[in-house]
């Protein structure tokens, strides 16, 4: 079961398709370096590659800038290696980053109540967390339906 909203969000640090401070691919990523400054955004994917994800991410790209004019930060995330993301980001040149649940395989998405385990894959799933580290919206989707980016964007107006 997905986490529920009014929840606090479970702190987590993931490696990341980012560089860290000496030019790697792997940066680390905490949920709570947000806290108390941006809107958070995780949105929960597959796999990299695949035809529904790929889409959605095309999306994203194409409506970051709304996205981000409401100040929030989004975080791609699934069950892939750092390098496999680093690849995807390029390929479709995603700007914002994507973490790596990889190692222990689906433990973050295992807190939200999003890992598939009988499938080793993360849910398609979209949770937005305030600024107080508090979920305050979430949406699961079938596996091969992709999310819609304006009811997103009209959740994170309704907290700007």
């Amino acid at each position: 079961m997905a986490i529920q909203v009014g929840a606090d969000a479970p702190d987590f640090e993931l490696a990341s398709s980012e560089a860290n401070a000496e030019g790697k691919t792997g940066k680390a990523i905490k949920l709570s370096d947000f806290r108390g400054k941006k809107n958070v955004v995780l949105v929960f994917y597959p796999l990299d590659f695949s035809p529904v994800c790929s889409g959605e991410h095309a999306c994203f790209r194409e409506d970051f800038a709304a996205l981000d004019g409401t100040g929030a930060q989004i975080l791609g995330i699934s069950v892939d290696s750092v390098w496999s993301h680093a690849a995807y980001k390029k390929q479709l040149g995603i700007t914002y980053p994507l973490l790596a649940d990889f190692h222990p395989r689906g433990a973050v998405a295992s807190k939200f109540g999003l890992y598939l385990e009988e499938r080793g894959i993360t849910a398609r799933a979209t949770v937005i967390i305030d600024k107080n580290g508090k979920v305050v919206w979430v949406k699961e989707q079938g596996l091969g339906d992709p999310r819609d980016n304006q009811a997103i964007l009209d959740q994170l107006k309704q907290l700007a």
